[in-house]
């Protein structure tokens, strides 16, 4: 068995915890807290899915805090199992909530990651090849963008495999410089459109 098939066996296991769930729930064997669970186990699966598929499923700045919310509340159910008198049907859902919900934090804490190309949109992938290619026969790359009294200048650069970009936002209020590092150019593409308000088109121009 190779490792994607061993994915794929463990998310389709994920995926029917919640419906176990559901017949525990039908059959008498719920707790209050049910619903939860079921909600949450729900929803850690869809982030599995995406993880193994590489494919991006819902917001990516919902991940990780949802990894941490995970985490937090397994910890909460072990403290509350070796502190507390807890009834065995609520006993039986803690223990597997939590016990389950180690994996799934680590694994939707790295598909968290904005940084990564399967979170990319089409034209942000086609924008990012541009870019590589422009980077193949220009580094580094300048791109200015006027609109009224606001100019963005953006430096893009490669450097070790990394891409590097620092931007300098100016209007009358003052000026604003940053600098952010990136492993892939879909994100890049991303960050220079929405805090530069800079499209490669914009380096093509400027060249």
């Amino acid at each position: 068995m190779n490792l994607q098939r061993a994915y794929y066996l463990l998310a389709a296991f994920y995926s029917l915890l919640p419906l176990m769930g559901l017949v525990a729930v039908f059959s008498g064997g719920g707790t209050p807290l049910a619903v939860a669970y079921i909600a949450l186990g729900t929803v850690a699966a869809i982030g599995l899915w995406g993880y193994i598929l590489k494919r991006g499923f819902m917001n990516p700045r919902m991940w990780r805090p949802f990894a941490a919310l995970l985490a937090v509340g397994a910890v909460v159910q072990l403290v509350i199992i070796l502190t507390m008198s807890v009834p065995n049907v609520a006993l039986t859902w803690m223990l597997t909530s939590s016990i389950f919900s180690v994996m799934m934090v680590i694994l939707l804490y790295h598909y968290g990651d904005r940084d990564q190309p399967l979170w990319a949109t089409t034209e942000e992938a086609d924008a990012a090849r541009q870019l590589t290619a422009l980077l193949d026969t220009t580094s580094p790359l300048i791109a200015v963008r006027r609109e009224g009294d606001h100019e963005n200048s953006v430096n893009v650069d490669r450097v070790d495999g990394h891409y590097c970009a620092r931007v300098t936002r100016r209007s009358n209020e003052g000026q604003e410089a940053f600098e952010r590092h990136f492993q892939h150019p879909e994100t890049l593409v991303f960050f220079l459109e929405k805090f530069a308000n800079v499209t490669v088109q914009d380096f093509k121009t400027s060249r």
